[in-house]
């Protein structure tokens, strides 16, 4: 046990100085907390720009309409960043020329012939590509704007289409231990499923790759011989595969306060009260009935941190614990199968006929977590959640939504038990192969280490 130790030890300190670990450690939280950050920053700052639009009437014979016959006017408001200018008296021949020789970033023509049709093409001219905020404000007001005159028309106010429409708010409760507990933010729970399950997928991989490059490179500068005389090969291949356990762990945890202590800097730099301008709320003019939730104003917070905060701490406890537990045992399950690949090959380039077979079931684990974020008790992902080869990842994207525990138990026992057996079979290949050179090895051969007795 202490020559375990001991060899921990090494792959331990080894790999933590490495200027690799300490770069990936420091940019892995910066990545992550940009992907929290940036998509607000982006969504709630505005271009410091303002853009004056310029709108022009023109009666259903293309004519040019005075003050006094304007339709349209009132019908966009003006905000900080984007102005409506409404003009009179301008033909269809000075438009086209208006938007090159003025400084207007665009100009809107309306036609009165769209009072009496149903569908209609607008023509909006400008200097660059509109956002697809401005489009759909501007077909959203005039929608709006059209629907109402159509019920003015049937003398129906929007008031009164409102009272008659519904709004229906599906609520689900789940029978848990002989009482219905309501679910809620669901969508919060399918994105963690998701993150957690990428994350064990994202740590195996790359962890294990970690191991068999470790012993293919102490195999070829035949360092192994050297150190074979004073530990047992199957000794030396758990303290590696359990060396570099802990450097994932140590990798993970510090992202995870990183991740956190940098996603708190930028909320309190750039995200406090007074300091990150709002979403311009864009509204248009007439009954606030029947415009679209996309132009409504955001909450003075991201409503997918309202949604973290509202969530108990023990659920994060329980998240967090489930999480270091097929962390752990998914490494090491497919650590031991690394280990094995590295000692039976000489070079990594021999390393692609038996990476398939260990590959495979990671990259379907991957596919079926999608399916499990949307139909978490479906029987394809019951199964996958209970087969160890995919259980880690699979079942990572079942825990938000509180399975079963027998299916939990029984997925963590297969996969510790299989563990256990693969690492056996991997300590038999391993102590066969980290001695062999110069031979290629295929699979009638491993099996020839398998079945071979002391």
């Amino acid at each position: 046990m202490n020559k375990i130790l001991l060899i921990i030890r090494r792959e331990y300190l080894t790999r933590v100085r490495k200027r690799a670990f300490i770069i990936m450690t420091i940019l892995g939280p910066v990545i992550f907390a940009s992907f929290l950050v940036v998509p607000y920053l982006l969504v709630n700052l505005e271009d410091s720009d303002i853009k004056t639009i310029a709108v022009v009437e023109l009666d259903e014979q293309n004519a040019p309409v005075s003050n006094e016959n304007l339709v349209f006017e009132n019908l966009f408001a003006s905000k900080d960043k984007l102005k409506f200018e409404y003009l009179s008296d301008i033909d269809a021949i000075t438009v086209e020329t208006l938007i090159q020789y003025s400084g207007y970033y665009g100009v809107l023509v309306l036609n009165h012939r769209l009072l009496n049709q149903q569908n209609s093409d607008i023509q909006f001219y400008s200097k660059k590509q509109p956002s697809i905020g401005i489009e759909t404000h501007i077909s959203q007001a005039l929608e709006n704007f059209l629907f109402e005159k159509n019920l003015e028309k049937m003398n129906l106010s929007p008031d009164v289409i409102k009272s008659y429409k519904p709004h229906i708010k599906l609520k689900i409760s789940r029978l848990e231990k002989g009482e219905f507990k309501e679910q809620k933010l669901m969508d919060l729970k399918r994105g963690i499923g998701y993150a957690a399950g990428f994350l064990i997928y994202f740590f195996i991989f790359f962890f294990g790759a970690q191991v068999m490059r470790g012993v293919i490179e102490e195999k070829t500068n035949r360092i192994v011989e050297v150190i074979v005389t004073s530990v047992r090969p199957f000794q030396l291949m758990m303290g590696k595969i359990a060396g570099i356990a802990l450097v994932g762990l140590t990798q993970f945890l510090a992202w995870i306060l990183l991740t956190m202590g940098i996603y708190q800097f930028a909320m309190t730099q750039f995200m406090g009260p007074g300091k990150i301008p709002q979403t311009q709320q864009i509204q248009p003019m007439g009954s606030s009935a029947f415009n679209s939730p996309m132009m409504q104003e955001p909450a003075e917070a991201p409503a997918i941190i309202s949604a973290l905060n509202s969530v108990k701490p023990s659920f994060y406890f329980y998240l967090l614990g489930t999480f270091l537990f097929y962390f752990i045992f998914g490494y090491l399950l497919y650590g031991s199968m690394f280990a094995a690949i590295g000692s039976a090959v000489d070079s990594e380039t021999d390393t692609q006929q038996f990476m398939l077979p260990v590959t495979i079931p990671l990259i379907i684990s991957i596919i079926v977590m999608i399916n499990a974020i949307t139909n978490p008790e479906g029987q394809l992902v019951f199964w996958f959640s209970i087969i160890p080869f995919t259980s880690p990842v699979v079942m990572m994207a079942r825990i938000p939504f509180s399975p079963p525990v027998g299916d939990l138990i029984l997925s963590m026992v297969l996969l510790v038990g299989t563990f256990l057996a693969m690492t056996w079979v991997a300590g038999k290949v391993y102590r066969t192969g980290i001695l062999m050179y110069g031979k290629k090895v295929n699979y009638k051969e491993i099996f020839k280490w398998l079945t071979y007795k002391d």
